[in-house]
């Protein structure tokens, strides 16, 4: 299961998203179908994409939810690289490293260097403090909808507690 999703992931990443650097005004994504794209590069494992996601959903319509959802994905990186640890995967983790670095085609001549470990460290050092700001950020926002949001993913972490980064709950897809 998880070198078949790490091979959907590689090939979401070898395949790319259209740019729409050539365009005036980008089309901005309704709420609901952007939670869908950033939903499927959590199941592709194409953190970077999904990170990238979240983002543009701030910078379209900044709101508590928003906020989460990129606190979410800060913390499903975290959780998968934990798990890649415990299962002693270094090849996916550096993997994982390489889809968080990799952005254009110029990288594949000047590739970005590491070890594993040392990116597994690096990279939850950097989403676990990125994940408090966006999470402090979402609060200051709407606190009620930053309660109700947390209730959901704890419930969701509960019902899947070895996969739960793979997906956003099932409450924010409806």
């Amino acid at each position: 299961m998880k070198q078949a999703i790490v091979a959907l992931g590689l090939m979401v990443i070898a395949a790319g998203t259209p740019t729409t650097e050539g365009q005036a005004h980008p089309t901005p994504l309704s709420i609901s179908s952007a939670v869908e794209k950033t939903g499927l590069y959590l199941l592709a494992g194409d953190y970077r994409r999904a990170l990238e996601a979240c983002e543009q959903g701030i910078q379209e319509a900044p709101s508590a939810e928003a906020y989460l959802r990129l606190t979410y994905v800060y913390q499903a990186i975290d959780a998968y690289l934990e798990q890649l640890s415990k299962d002693e995967s270094w090849m996916a983790v550096e993997q994982l490293y390489l889809n968080l670095a990799y952005r254009h085609t110029e990288d594949l001549v000047d590739p970005p260097g590491g070890l594993a470990r040392m990116a597994k460290e690096m990279i939850q050092t950097s989403v676990r403090q990125q994940s408090d700001v966006s999470a402090a950020m979402a609060v200051r926002l709407n606190k009620a909808a930053s309660d109700r949001l947390w209730q959901e993913q704890t419930q969701w972490r509960s019902a899947h507690p070895t996969t739960w980064w793979q997906a956003f709950p099932d409450a924010w897809v409806r």
